[in-house]
């Protein structure tokens, strides 16, 4: 049976305007206002609110008190339903770095779940945070299980993966990544550079080897100095994507308006960078092999105060985004939808709504709250309603 959504303000071209959506064999064919409906199709009736595609985060370690590096494929899927709640239809699982035969093994129970039903958002992929990371700037990583470039390492994951590994973050800086990164590309994973004190020129050299984004940009990595512009610079300056983390925590909103402003709307991708605490109250949690106290909503290692991850989910950051630049909303979903989906190569069925694409949808009330969702075409029944 076919589905419509009417009367709502659709956000196609970075515009609002009055359209019809038509939702078949969960695909989107964009239809004009006033146009004739079967009697039999079921109406969902949008006026007053806003259609807008559905988010995108590559970059989470888990929430609802599941950690992705012991996630089972059960687990993967009450991130899913937890993630559709809050707006985001498509997700990649982001694995810390870890032992060899825990990292091999998260990639079973990620594929697992892509033979499960599904019932919330999509999990498109897996990202790697490492494990070829620099000490320096390791952040939560575990400093043992940090790595020099290992690309019969990464070619065994991908096998494994069946292909599945979309995004992956190195430091430019460590022996041998420099090199490897077309060979990564060529395996068909997005590359990523951060948790790295590389210099600028390092850092260029990574780019135009085909690094084409910068993981939660400002954090975990040598910021920028005038005589020595080191990896910030080269993020800044070149026109790869930056993640950015907009909780007010990780960047000041200030620092938040200046990366936009030298980026441009287009190559900013909003993340999460989520740990399982994410939906929960305070507490003690884990981030892979890490101990993490969240306090007030700010997680933290318990053993050295460094900052984990976050507590954020994307419905929030899209408020927080709209209140630190004062931009309006047309302006500010690219960072959810189209920049994320070009940047992990899945623009062609996500991250806009046109004819053909995925039916995964998010529909905003006038506080830009969710008032729904449709992954797939199938509306997602929220714990909120």
């Amino acid at each position: 049976m076919s589905q419509y959504i009417v009367d709502g303000e659709v956000y196609i071209e970075r515009r609002f305007v009055k359209k019809t959506i038509k939702i078949e064999d969960e695909k989107i064919t964009v239809l004009p206002p006033d146009v004739e409906m079967e009697q039999d199709a079921e109406i969902y009736h949008a006026a007053g609110k806003k259609v807008v595609p559905g988010f995108i985060d590559v970059h989470t370690h888990g929430a609802v008190g599941v950690d992705v590096n012991a996630a089972t494929a059960e687990d993967y899927e009450k991130i899913c339903c937890f993630a559709a709640e809050k707006g985001t239809t498509s997700w990649l699982c982001s694995v810390l770095t870890d032992t060899k035969e825990q990292t091999e093994w998260c990639i079973d129970e990620f594929k697992k779940h892509q033979k499960m039903e599904h019932g919330g958002a999509n999990l498109l992929g897996i990202h790697l945070e490492g494990p070829f990371l620099a000490p320096e700037y390791k952040g939560a990583m575990p400093e043992s299980l940090l790595q020099k470039a290992n690309m019969p390492l990464l070619k065994e994951y991908q096998e494994r993966a069946k292909g599945n590994i979309r995004y992956i973050t190195v430091s430019p800086e460590v022996e041998g990544i420099v090199d490897d990164i077309p060979a990564m590309k060529a395996l068909g994973i997005t590359v990523a550079i951060g948790h790295s004190g590389a210099d600028y020129d390092t850092s260029w050299a990574a780019i135009r080897k085909g690094a084409e984004c910068c993981t939660h940009t400002l954090n975990a990595m040598k910021l920028l100095h005038q005589h020595f512009p080191a990896i910030m610079g080269a993020a800044l300056e070149s026109d790869i994507y930056c993640e950015a983390i907009c909780d007010g925590r990780h960047l000041h909103p200030g620092t938040v308006r200046l990366l936009l402003k030298v980026k441009g709307l287009d190559k900013v991708v909003a993340i999460t960078d989520s740990i399982m605490a994410a939906g929960l109250p305070d507490g003690k949690y884990k981030l892979g092999v890490n101990d993490v106290i969240v306090e007030d909503g700010d997680a933290k290692l318990a053993e050295n105060g460094v900052r984990a991850g976050s507590t954020l989910t994307q419905d929030v950051a899209l408020k927080n985004l709209l209140a630190f630049t004062g931009k309006g909303l047309e302006e500010i979903l690219p960072l959810f939808t189209e920049n994320p989906a070009k940047l992990i190569k899945v623009f062609d069925k996500k991250g806009s709504i046109a004819n053909g694409k995925d039916a995964d949808l998010v529909l905003l009330d006038e506080k830009n709250d969710i008032a729904d969702v449709f992954v797939g075409g199938k509306k997602i029944k929220l714990k909120s309603k």
